[in-house]
């Protein structure tokens, strides 16, 4: 198990646009690999890209513990979506805080899986969202650039 440090919201790299990737390397399956431990690790973590652990590339984890479990998403492109949901959304890279998030209630996306095969998965709910949120970090987008009513919440911890 290899974690890697999250970047923070207040990281400029968390604001930059990925680079696709060219080749699928063993170096980017490790990553993929870190970035599952590391999304399992982090107590509220449902998804992860590669810019929250500081590598610029169009990658992401998600494992919303439906049917699917965890599902890597290499170079992904939302090619549909429609309808509407909105609900509370946190991150990783923006501890403590919450806001209320506009997101569609369906999407496609298509994408590579680690062995290079195209794959396209068809969401709806909560994997949509998740969708959606990680792939926002891909252009250096975070959840909070996008509340509905501009308020932004601070989690109360347990103590």
């Amino acid at each position: 198990m290899a974690l890697r440090n999250l970047v923070l919201e207040n990281d400029p790299l968390i604001r930059k646009v990925s680079r696709p990737v060219d080749e699928i390397t063993p170096r980017i399956l490790k990553l993929l690999d870190d970035m599952a431990d590391t999304m399992y690790y982090e107590d509220r973590g449902i998804g992860l890209a590669a810019p929250q652990v500081g590598v610029l590339r169009r990658i992401f984890v998600i494992d919303v513990g439906d049917e699917h479990g965890l599902i890597e998403f290499i170079n992904p492109e939302i090619i549909e979506s429609d309808g509407s949901q909105v609900g509370s959304e946190g991150c990783l890279s923006v501890p403590g805080k919450t806001c209320e998030v506009d997101r569609p209630s369906h999407v496609v996306c298509k994408a590579l899986n680690r062995d290079g095969e195209e794959f396209t998965i068809e969401a709806t709910g909560l994997l949509a969202r998740c969708i959606c949120h990680e792939y926002d970090h891909l252009d250096g987008i975070l959840f909070i650039d996008k509340s509905v009513d501009g308020n932004i919440y601070r989690i109360q911890e347990d103590d």
